[in-house]
């Protein structure tokens, strides 16, 4: 196994909860030296629950491979020595309360003036500028704020989506922006000054239904398991109560889903089903129809059926059903309580993957890295 892509970098991560350590915890995969800044009581991610042999599903997830210190930044002694290792560091996370970094000597620009090479990311819930940049964010507080919630969920209520997706959204876009950042310094020497938000990342995921409104006067509607602009599209009920989702794409798979599992090809030139356009227009007569033909099919007499017409199709699962999904890859962490089997990185590489490093346990690197940076013990 070659060196990992980030072997040498150093990161300091003064985080908590999920955006800022997805970041750095992606960093730290593809060998970056991460070192999280605790405080004595540790990210309070760390009690969200005690699921994983006693740990928190959520800290096992983003924080393998990073080495945890104690410091409490309010103390002149241990400011000093955060300053010390920032002077040494490549990047600089942080997704404090608003303005919690600069109130204690920790402002972006200013580190930056004492290392250029410095790249610094804050990570907040509304951004830096406008009239919530003071406000503090959680994620379904951000579901809500951005319209995530109003599109989500069955026709009778707004619906949470089952993940903190403004949260994870948010650390996708720091991670990008932050390897963005170390390629221009290559080139320039110097490092720069990065700001993400949970609102801006979920305002950018809800584009499509923003200009729905803003081009056609109406946000989609929830539809439950349907896509709201493209029919068929969703979930229908097979003989014996299974459910399976359908996905059309196009005219060509429409009339290959007519001829060859409806089995009713005058369907595919109907007026009212030639184009999408016209099928959602009619969605409830359409859905009828389609389910008639369902009803009476067993789901893998259906399945069969779909994939011979090369029609994307696919089981309303469980979690349960996902814990023993065939597809599903799995890859084995360390963490202060045992091992933890958790979901393979997405990204396979040809040459083979690494092995993650373990969780730390809160305080773990405390007295090495005093040691190393000189902050005494």
């Amino acid at each position: 196994m070659s060196a990992l892509p980030l072997d040498g970098l150093l990161v300091v991560a003064l985080e908590q909860a999920v955006a800022a350590p997805w970041c750095s915890s992606r960093l730290a995969d593809a060998g970056a030296r991460v070192i999280k800044v605790e405080r004595v009581e540790g990210d309070f991610a760390r009690e969200y629950d005690h699921v994983v042999e006693g740990e928190s599903a959520y800290f096992v997830w983003l924080n393998r491979g990073k080495e945890s210190i104690c410091l409490n930044i309010k103390d002149p002694g241990d400011r000093d020595l955060l300053l010390r290792i920032l002077l040494q560091a490549d990047v600089f996370i942080q997704n404090l309360a608003p303005g919690a970094a600069a109130r204690v000597g920790l402002d972006s620009r200013e580190l930056r003036d004492a290392n250029p090479r410095l790249i610094t990311l804050d990570i907040s819930g509304y951004g830096q500028t406008g009239p919530y940049r003071e406000m503090k964010a959680y994620d379904l507080l951000v579901q809500c704020e951005t319209g995530l919630a109003s599109i989500t969920g069955a026709p009778e209520q707004p619906g949470r989506v089952g993940v903190s997706v403004c949260d994870i959204a948010c650390g996708m876009y720091a991670h990008s922006a932050v390897l963005q950042a170390l390629l221009e310094r290559e080139r320039t020497g110097f490092g720069k000054s990065l700001a993400v938000s949970l609102f801006d990342a979920m305002a950018d995921w809800m584009t499509v239904p923003l200009l729905h409104q803003d081009y056609a006067g109406q946000a989609p509607e929830r539809v439950g398991l349907n896509h709201p602009s493209i029919a068929p599209y969703g979930a229908y009920t097979c003989k014996g109560g299974d459910q399976v989702v359908i996905s059309i794409q196009n005219n060509r798979e429409w009339c290959s889903f007519c001829e060859q599992v409806l089995q009713r090809p005058e369907f595919a030139q109907a007026p009212d089903y030639r184009e999408n356009v016209d099928r959602c227009a009619n969605r409830p007569a359409l859905d009828r129809e389609i389910n008639a033909v369902f009803s009476g099919i067993e789901r893998s007499d259906l399945a069969e059926r779909l994939f011979q017409a090369k029609i994307a199709f696919g089981s309303v699962n469980s979690v349960a059903d996902l814990s023993r999904h065939q597809q599903l890859r799995r890859v084995t962490v360390a963490t202060p309580s045992g091992a933890a089997e958790l979901v393979a990185p997405p990204v396979i590489a040809a040459d083979g993957d690494p092995p993650l490093r373990p969780v730390p346990e809160l305080g773990q690197h405390t007295d090495a890295i005093r040691a190393e940076f000189g902050g005494g013990t």
